[in-house]
């Protein structure tokens, strides 16, 4: 089923399955995203499936050190802005701070996909905007969810995964003399 809404009240369904992005490049890494599990979980987040742990270049800025990345599957009660308050209550625990955009950080949590939710708020974008451009999100992602359909994009996570690697690889070969 798909749905478009603009608030965050106009969306109830019980239980919803939501899939969560979560990086670190600060600190002991792994074990980052591994509190970040432990901590959703803690917050009544049940925790379905989890990926590998991914070791990724960063995104945006490059001048930081690289990135452990995993996602997770969950199945929560939580209507979206509460799950979102959820995600910013634990980074906040675990230490995050403000700082520049895409930057370091001891933990990111990003809410990827809320069941086949589209929501456009001025505080949450569901689906990630620009998950099926980056590889430390896909490649983590289609390993739990790979016939996951992207409601905006109708293609598989797999597809999308598919697509940005041919994509990195042309742009790869191009650069090449």
């Amino acid at each position: 089923m798909l749905f478009t809404i603009h608030s965050f009240s106009d969306y109830y369904v019980g239980m919803a399955i939501v899939h969560i992005g979560i990086g670190s490049n600060i600190g002991n890494r792994q074990e980052n995203c591994r509190e970040a599990v432990r901590l959703l979980t803690k917050s009544g987040v049940k925790v379905l499936r989890q990926s590998s742990l991914v070791e990724t270049e960063p995104w945006g800025v490059a001048d930081q050190p690289r990135f452990i990345n995993m996602a997770v599957e969950v199945e929560t009660d939580a209507v979206p802005e509460q799950l979102f308050a959820v995600l910013k209550r634990i980074e906040k625990t675990m230490g995050r701070t403000e700082s520049i955009r895409w930057g370091p950080r001891v933990i990111d949590l990003d809410i990827l996909f809320y069941d086949d939710l589209i929501l456009d708020t001025d505080g949450l974008i569901i689906p990630h905007p620009s998950l099926q451009e980056r590889d430390f999100v896909l490649i983590p992602l289609a390993e739990i969810a790979p016939e996951k359909i992207h409601p905006r994009l109708d293609r598989t996570v797999a597809e999308l995964s598919v697509a940005l690697s041919e994509k990195t690889l042309l742009s790869e070969e191009s650069d090449t003399p």
